[in-house]
C-alpha cells in the first residue's frame, strides 16, 4: 500500500472519529443538562407546585401555579399578535413580492431575529409600558410577539416556496384567482411546515426572561385580566435563583425542569409534524 493511500485512509478515519466524538459531546451536553435539572428539580416537583401560589418570604412550600398560568397567557396573546403578521408576511414574500422588495424584507426579518431580546424588551417598554404608566400581560405579549414575527415570516415563506409549482398552475388553469389558489391549494399543502414554524417560534420565546422583566414584570398572586403585571416561569426562575433562600432555589430548579420539559415537548411535536413532509391536498 502506497504512503499516499495510507495517509488518505488515516485522514478519513481520523475525521470520522472526530465527527463521532463531536456528535457524542453535543448529545452528552444535552443529557448532562437534563440530568442535572432532573436531579435538582425532579425531587421538588409535586402537586402543590402546579396548584399553589408562592409562599411569603421565609415560609417554605407553595408553588408556581400563577407563573404557569401567566406563561400560558403570555404565549397565547403573543401568538395572536405575532403569528398572523408573520404568516401574512410570509405569504406576501412567497407569492406577491418582487425580488427587490423581497430581499429588503428578508434582510429586515433576519436582522430583527438577531436583535438581542433585552433590546426588544426596552423597545416594548417604551411603546407598551411607559405610555400607560404600568406593566401588563399585554405588554409582555407584545414583546414576545415581536420576536415571533421574523421566525414565522421566514419559515412560512420557505415552506410555501417548497409547494410544487404544478399545484399553482393547475389551480389557476381551472380558473381560480390568485387568492383562491393560495387559500385553497398552496397554504393547505404547506400547513404542516407552517404549523411547525409556529411551534418553533413558541419554543423560541417560551424561555425569554429579559423582555418580560421590562413589560410583564412579575406577580406573586393571580393576575386577573390582561392589563396587570403577571408572573411567568422564566422571571420566577430568575427571581428565585438569585434569592438567598434555599427553598426558593429548590423551586427554581423545579420551574427550570418544567420549562425545559415544555420546550422539549414543543420541539418534538414540531419535528414530528415536519417529518411527515409537505401535505399535498387530494381531490
Amino acid at each position: 500500500m502506497s504512503a499516499r493511500l495510507r495517509w488518505r485512509k488515516f485522514l478519513s478515519n481520523f475525521m470520522l472519529t472526530m465527527t463521532g466524538v463531536c456528535a457524542f459531546v453535543s448529545v452528552a451536553i444535552l443529557f448532562l443538562i437534563l440530568g442535572y435539572l432532573v436531579f435538582n428539580g425532579g425531587k421538588s416537583i409535586n402537586w402543590a407546585f402546579f396548584t399553589k401560589l408562592p409562599k411569603p418570604v421565609g415560609e417554605t412550600g407553595g408553588g408556581m401555579a400563577n407563573a404557569i398560568v401567566g406563561s400560558a397567557k403570555l404565549l397565547l396573546a403573543s401568538s395572536l399578535f405575532g403569528v398572523p403578521i408573520g404568516f401574512l408576511g410570509g405569504i406576501y414574500l412567497a407569492e406577491f413580492s418582487g425580488a427587490g422588495v423581497a430581499s429588503v424584507v428578508r434582510y429586515a426579518a433576519d436582522l430583527l431575529n438577531g436583535v438581542p431580546s433585552i433590546v426588544i424588551g426596552i423597545f416594548a417598554y417604551s411603546i407598551a409600558v411607559l405610555p400607560f404608566k404600568h406593566f401588563s400581560t399585554l405588554a409582555g405579549a407584545f414583546a414576545l410577539g415581536l420576536m415571533m414575527i421574523p421566525i414565522t415570516l421566514r419559515s412560512t415563506e420557505e415552506f410555501l416556496g417548497a409547494v410544487p409549482r404544478m399545484l399553482r398552475e393547475g389551480a389557476m388553469a381551472l380558473g381560480a384567482s390568485k387568492w383562491k389558489t393560495i387559500t385553497t391549494v398552496i397554504v393547505p399543502a404547506a400547513y404542516r411546515g407552517i404549523l411547525t414554524a409556529i411551534l418553533l417560534a413558541l419554543a423560541r420565546v417560551a424561555g425569554e426572561t429579559a423582555p418580560l422583566l421590562f413589560t410583564a414584570l412579575g406577580n406573586l398572586y393571580w393576575s386577573h385580566g390582561w392589563g396587570q403585571p403577571t408572573a411567568s416561569l422564566p422571571v420566577m426562575i430568575y427571581t428565585y435563583a438569585q434569592s438567598p433562600y434555599e427553598d426558593w432555589h429548590r423551586q427554581a430548579w423545579a420551574a427550570g425542569l418544567v420549562l425545559l420539559g415544555l420546550i422539549l415537548i414543543i420541539n418534538i411535536l414540531a419535528r414530528t409534524i415536519l417529518s411527515r413532509g409537505i401535505a399535498v391536498p387530494r381531490g
